[in-house]
C-alpha cells in the first residue's frame, strides 16, 4: 500500500505528514505484526545508524530490533561520551560521518531542532527519535497506532492526557498528531505544568480538537476512552525546586479507574516512575506494555517505507 508517505524522506515532526499517511503507516504496521518476532529480508542491503545522545531504552531498542527483523544492519552509539564528540567533534561532523556509513540515521538529542539540523546536513533520511521538549514523532505514531488497534477508529474518541503537559515532548507530538482527527481532549495537570502557550495556540488553530483543562483527573475520568499518562520529567525542569514541589502529584490507581468507562484503556510512553500504581498492571484497562510492544512492528513499517521497501 503506497500513499504520500514517500520513500527516502525525513521524519522530523508529525506535522510533516497527513492523516492519509498515518493510514498507510497503520496498514503497513498491521501487516508487520506477524513478523515482529521473525525475520523479513527486505532491507538486507541497508544499514541504519542510531545516534542517541540521550538515554533511551524502548525507542532505541525497538528501532534496532525493527531493522534487524527487516534483514538490515545497525550501527551507532548511545551517549555522546562514546563518540568523538567527547573529543570536541561538532554535531555536523558526526552526522556527516554517519551519513557516509549508513542509509538512514535515527537521532535523539537534548537540543530542540537537532533532528532538523541533522536532516539539513545529511543526504540520507533522518528520523527524529526525540529532540528537546518539542518533538517525538515516532512515539506519537506509535500512540495513534495503539489507539487505532484498540478502537479501530480515532475520530470521536475522548482522550485524557495526564501529567507533564509543559515539558514532555511526547505530549507535544501526540497533540499535533491528534489534530488530524475529531477528538475531545481533556488536559490534566498541575497549574505549573499546563501546556505551553504555543501548544494552546496550535490547538486553537485546528478545527478538529475540542479541549479543556483540569487539575483533577476525577473530574473527567468517566468521559474518557483513553487515559494517556506521562511522568513528570525531572530532567527537563529548569528549576529543580519546581520539580520537588510537584513530583508525585498524581497516581493512577484502582480507585481512579473504577470511575471510568468499561472500555477505558490506559497508555503510557514509559518509563514510569510512580504515576501508575503497580496494581493497575493487572487490570483490563492497562495497555502500556502492549503499546510498547507495538513499537517494533510500527517502526518496522516506518523503516520499510522510509528506506524504500514499500509494498
Amino acid at each position: 500500500m503506497v500513499g504520500s508517505l514517500v520513500w527516502n524522506r525525513d521524519v522530523i515532526s508529525v506535522l510533516d505528514f497527513s492523516k492519509e499517511d498515518f493510514e498507510v503507516l497503520f496498514s503497513e504496521a498491521l501487516s508487520m505484526e506477524r513478523y515482529a518476532k521473525s525475520k523479513l529480508d527486505i532491507l538486507g542491503d541497508k544499514v541504519l545508524a542510531l545516534a542517541f545522545f540521550e538515554p533511551s531504552t524502548r525507542t532505541r531498542l525497538s528501532f534496532e530490533t525493527a531493522m534487524l527483523r527487516l534483514g538490515g544492519r545497525v550501527i551507532g552509539f548511545s551517549g555522546a561520551e562514546a563518540t568523538s564528540m567527547a573529543k570536541g567533534e561538532n554535531l555536523a561532523d558526526t552526522i556527516r560521518m554517519l551519513d557516509a556509513y549508513a542509509n538512514a540515521i535515527v537521532i535523539r538529542h537534548s537540543l530542540e531542532g537537532a533532528a532538523k539540523f541533522a536532516a539539513e546536513v545529511a543526504e540520507s533520511p533522518v528520523i527524529n527519535a526525540g529532540d528537546g521538549s518539542q518533538n517525538h514523532p515516532t512515539q506519537a505514531m506509535l500512540d495513534l497506532y495503539t489507539i487505532w488497534r484498540e478502537f479501530k477508529v480515532i475520530d470521536g474518541l475522548s482522550i485524557g492526557i495526564l501529567g507533564d503537559l509543559r515539558y514532555a515532548r511526547v505530549v507535544n507530538s501526540l497533540v499535533q498528531a491528534l489534530s488530524y482527527y475529531r477528538v475531545r481532549l481533556h488536559l490534566i495537570s498541575p497549574e505549573l505544568l499546563r501546556p505551553r502557550q504555543e501548544l494552546v495556540e496550535f490547538m486553537n488553530s485546528r478545527g478538529g480538537i475540542r479541549y479543556d483543562w483540569t487539575n483533577d483527573p476525577y473530574n473527567v475520568i468517566s468521559d474518557l476512552d483513553v487515559l494517556y499518562v506521562v511522568r513528570i520529567q525531572k530532567e527537563r525542569f529548569p528549576d529543580p525546586m519546581e520539580y520537588e514541589r510537584i513530583k508525585g502529584a498524581y497516581k493512577v490507581n484502582l480507585k481512579l479507574i473504577e470511575g471510568g468507562k468499561p472500555n477505558l484503556i490506559i497508555l503510557h510512553p514509559l518509563p514510569r516512575i510512580d504515576e501508575i500504581d503497580f496494581a493497575v498492571d493487572n487490570t483490563p484497562q492497562a495497555r502500556y506494555f502492549k503499546q510498547a510492544g507495538f513499537g517494533v512492528p510500527l517502526r518496522m513499517a516506518l523503516l520499510r517505507l522510509v528506506l524504500g521497501g514499500g509494498s
